[in-house]
């Protein structure tokens, strides 16, 4: 679990926003891809997953007030996932930070 302090306070709804809207084309521009990303958002809780790439969800975001929390939920028999959580990771941290 990696933990970001979430100043200015981001909601859950306007992180997902963020995400959505941003995140794909940070990530295919920083791993010259063209991955496909789907989102899921419950209340404080946003689930990320890679579609072509892992068939489970890979990370589970929890936002407060003071922090967001990130889970890599892949196993280990599964496609490395450390690119795509570092990504995320400095997405977040810069939009957050």
């Amino acid at each position: 679990m990696i933990t970001i302090e979430n100043l200015p306070a981001l909601s859950p709804e306007s992180l997902y926003d963020i995400l959505k809207k941003e995140f794909a084309d940070y990530i295919n521009a920083a791993l010259d891809a063209n991955l496909s990303i789907e989102y899921a958002h419950v209340a404080d809780v946003i689930n990320i997953h890679f579609p072509e790439i892992i068939e489970e969800i890979v990370f589970t975001l929890t936002i407060s007030d003071d922090n967001i929390e990130i889970v890599n939920l892949a196993t280990e028999g599964n496609y490395n996932t450390e690119l795509l959580e570092e990504n995320l990771i400095e997405f977040i941290t810069v939009k957050a930070g």
